[in-house]
C-alpha cells in the first residue's frame, strides 16, 4: 500500500457522444448524454484507489446534487473525503464531445472548484502524511502553489498534471519532482513539438519528465540518464477520458510500492489501455488485479 494525497478538482462530466465532432456554427446529432463523475483530482485519486493506493482528497463540491454524488463516488472507490470542502454554489462541470474513435474536446466549468485558492487548515498535516502528492490545474493556481510548496517542506514526492495546459510560474515548477505533460501540454511550456525536445528541454526545470503519447505509450526523461520510451499496449479506443489521469493514479501507487522507473510505467500504461475501452472518465478505470493480468500478458 501506498499514502498518496490529491489536491484538486473534482467534476460532473456532461459527456455527449457524436458519430463526429461538431465544427464552429455546425449542428449534429449525438447518441446519448451520460452524467458521469469526474474532475482531474477526483479521477486521479480514484485511480490511484482502484489500482491499491491508500488516497485522500482535498477539494471541493457545491451544495447540490452533483456534489452529493461526486462526494459519494469518491468514497464508494475507497477515497478518504475527511478534507473534501462543501462550497456554496454548483459543482464544477465539464462538458465533453467523445466522437466515434473515442477522441474527445471538453469545456470545463469550475464551480466549486473556483473557491479552492488556499490550503484550509489542516490540509498541510494531511499533505506532510504522505508519501505522494499529485496535483493538476484545474483549481486556482495559489493552491496548486500552496500545496506544492507544503509538500516540499515535508519531504513529499510531488508529481504534477499540467492540465489546462498554460505558462507555470518557475517557483512551482522548483518544487515538482514529477511533471507528467501530454504532447501538447509539453509543447505548451517548451515551444517544441517534439517531445523529445521537449521532454530534454523541460529537465531544466524538474528532475523528472514523462510525457504521455496516447495510443504511443510514453516518453520518460531523467537528469542524468537516457530518454526511455514505453509501448502502450494495443487496444481499440471507445473513450479516451480519462485515460491520463488513470495513467497518472496508477504511476503514483506504483512508484509509491518502489517499483523500478520502467515497470511502474509499463503497469500504468496497462491502466491506461483498460480504460480506454469502456465508456466515461471514473467508471472506465480499471481496478488492480485486471491491471496486473493486462500487465502480465
Amino acid at each position: 500500500m501506498t499514502d498518496i494525497v490529491v489536491l484538486g478538482s473534482t467534476n460532473m462530466d456532461l459527456v455527449t457522444y457524436v458519430e463526429k465532432a461538431p465544427q464552429r456554427g455546425e449542428t449534429v446529432p449525438g447518441r446519448e448524454l451520460r452524467t458521469i463523475p469526474g474532475g482531474k483530482g477526483a479521477n486521479q485519486a480514484i485511480a490511484a484507489a482502484r489500482a491499491g493506493g491508500t488516497v485522500s482528497m482535498i477539494g471541493a463540491v457545491g451544495n447540490d446534487a452533483f456534489g452529493t454524488r461526486l462526494r459519494s463516488t469518491l468514497e464508494h472507490s475507497g477515497v478518504d473525503t475527511d478534507d473534501l470542502r462543501t462550497a456554496d454554489g454548483p459543482s464544477g462541470t465539464a462538458h465533453i464531445v467523445v466522437d466515434a474513435e473515442g477522441g474527445n474536446a471538453i469545456v470545463v466549468v469550475p464551480g466549486a472548484n473556483g473557491t479552492l485558492d488556499h490550503l484550509s487548515p489542516g490540509d498541510e498535516g494531511v499533505i506532510a502524511s504522505a508519501s505522494t502528492l499529485l496535483l493538476q490545474l484545474e483549481i486556482p493556481l495559489p493552491a496548486v502553489l500552496a500545496g506544492a510548496r507544503a509538500a516540499r517542506r515535508h519531504g513529499v514526492r510531488t508529481v504534477l498534471t499540467p492540465s489546462p495546459a498554460q505558462p507555470l510560474p518557475g517557483e512551482l515548477l522548483a518544487a515538482v519532482d514529477l511533471l507528467v505533460p501530454n504532447e501538447h501540454e509539453a509543447a505548451v511550456l517548451t515551444g517544441r513539438t517534439d517531445p523529445r525536445e521537449a521532454a530534454g528541454a523541460l529537465l531544466d526545470r524538474v528532475p523528472e519528465v514523462v510525457v504521455t503519447l496516447g495510443a504511443a505509450g510514453c516518453l520518460y526523461a531523467a537528469r542524468g540518464a537516457e530518454p526511455l520510451t514505453v509501448p502502450a499496449p494495443e487496444v481499440t479506443a471507445v473513450d479516451t477520458t480519462g485515460a491520463g489521469d488513470t495513467f497518472v493514479g496508477a504511476l503514483a501507487v506504483a512508484s509509491g510500492e518502489g517499483r523500478p522507473m520502467p515497470d511502474a510505467l509499463r503497469w500504468a500504461a496497462a491502466a491506461a489501455a483498460l480504460s480506454v475501452q469502456r465508456e466515461g472518465a471514473t467508471v472506465s478505470m480499471p481496478y488492480r488485479p485486471e491491471i496486473d493480468e493486462l500487465y502480465a500478458s
